[in-house]
């Protein structure tokens, strides 16, 4: 039995136990139980459990890392906004803009690409609640000041390290922008 290849679709039948290496090809079960020891890479390869239509239901793995760098969660707008857009909870959803100065009520910004998205199939636009994202800012910010709500929709201001923002506070800067904006920075939600 050793080196040869088997195409036959109920090779379960000829090879109930099969101890060795797969080598090459794919494996595919379409129902039963594969016991295995590793599962190696033959190299830095990119590769997929499952597929976008072909999902399986719960993985117990330990992850290492991630691809990207924040958390978050979805939550149903009261309008489509791009990423980096500052939002808070309220308007005719869950999530909205606001013209508010250091607005309490900010849940975030907009996230591209969390690397954990809760909620993943509900409806509603993932808003960065933790982690290193773009923001959209107007004026001018330093590294490492806190971000807050501005009176431009959807966009953050800085406050400097003045520590009188409280729960306005939602992330901090961590690049410098001159420029009167609005202008889209690497930020970190806190």
């Amino acid at each position: 039995l050793h080196g040869q290849v088997y195409a036959n679709a109920n090779v379960a039948n000829y090879l109930p136990i099969y101890s060795g290496n797969i080598a090459g090809g794919n494996l595919t079960v379409s129902a039963g139980t594969i016991t295995v020891g590793n599962i190696v890479a033959a190299g830095n390869l990119i590769g997929n459990i499952g597929t976008s239509s072909n999902r399986f239901n719960t993985i117990f793995a330990r992850a290492t890392s991630a691809q990207y760098a924040d958390l978050a969660e979805k939550y149903i707008a009261d309008a489509v906004y791009p990423a980096a857009t500052v939002v808070v909870f309220g308007g005719e959803q869950e999530i909205t803009t606001t013209t508010i100065h250091g607005d309490a009520r900010v849940a975030g910004a907009i996230s591209t690409q969390p690397a954990y998205l809760m909620n993943s199939l509900a409806d509603g636009l993932p808003v960065a609640l933790r982690g290193r994202i773009p923001v959209r800012v107007i004026g001018a910010v330093r590294k490492g000041d806190s971000l807050v709500t501005s009176t431009t929709p959807g966009c953050a201001v800085s406050v400097g390290t003045d520590l009188n923002w409280g729960q306005a506070v939602f992330a901090k800067s961590l690049e410098n922008n001159d420029t009167a904006g609005p202008i889209i920075i690497e930020a970190v939600v806190v």
